[in-house]
């Protein structure tokens, strides 16, 4: 059975990777809040976590 790993290893980003959820969010229109977010659909959580792996990608393409 496979354990489940959602720890950032860098505690410090945690501010970070917070901020970006929510500006991801707000691009999608998908109204998050601080805590727990259980009430989402999951087209509403998985677009938000599409978006968030777009603007990575682009962000990579874009230092190359």
């Amino acid at each position: 059975m496979s354990k489940k790993n959602n720890r950032i290893n860098v505690p410090e980003a945690r501010d970070a990777m917070d901020k970006f959820k929510m500006e991801a969010a707000s691009e999608v229109g998908v109204n998050l809040k601080d805590g727990y977010n259980g009430d989402l659909t999951s087209r509403e959580a998985g677009s938000v976590g599409g978006q968030m792996v777009k603007k990575m990608i682009e962000s990579y393409e874009k230092s190359l």
